[in-house]
């Protein structure tokens, strides 16, 4: 089995490997960069699954892959407060696109002023932490859950999801 996957980031990347290949250790894997056909910071929900969901698709276009992976972060508002979602899809060979989302947690205002000022959290959050590429590694989640869990395992919960669902489908 062939998995595409619509990144090059660390954390991602590693997050979908490890989840499939706990179900399917024979799989084999290709990164490749795509659109996701939104801002380059999703500012809402939808935003932010229409990301993972165009990702997955055009992995799976772009590839002779069996299933293209699609995983997307984002913020939305709640009230008056900024959060940082996570969506991710799958999308299978005969058409199938799946799409699940992960945790949601709130973003301090000194970070999500930085953001609705335009920036991508990505950046915001290198300058917050005085580190480089936390986007590929900790993650906002990693830095404000106090390590307690990381962008990569955020991400593996989501992928679980949309390998669940396959298995259930598959076996229905």
């Amino acid at each position: 089995m062939l998995v595409a996957i619509g990144t090059q980031n660390k954390a991602k990347t590693s997050a979908v490997e490890k989840v499939v290949r706990t179900y399917f250790p024979e799989a084999n894997f290709i990164h490749i960069n795509v659109e996701s056909g939104v801002a380059a910071q999703p500012m809402s929900t939808e935003e932010t699954r229409q990301g993972a969901i165009n990702r997955a698709k055009n992995t799976l276009q772009q590839t002779e892959a069996d299933w293209g992976f699609g995983l997307e972060g984002g913020v939305h508002q709640l009230e008056d407060t900024l959060y940082c979602c996570n969506w991710g899809a799958i999308a299978l060979r005969d058409g199938t696109v799946i799409s699940s989302a992960g945790a949601q947690f709130m973003l301090p205002n000194e970070v999500a002023n930085e953001v609705h000022a335009g920036q991508e959290l990505g950046p915001v959050m290198d300058a917050f932490a005085q580190k480089e590429n936390t986007r590929h590694n900790e993650g906002a989640i990693g830095i404000f859950t106090n390590g307690l869990i990381n962008r990569q395992q955020m991400f593996e919960h989501i992928v679980t999801l949309l390998v669940g669902q396959v298995l259930y489908l598959n076996n229905k």
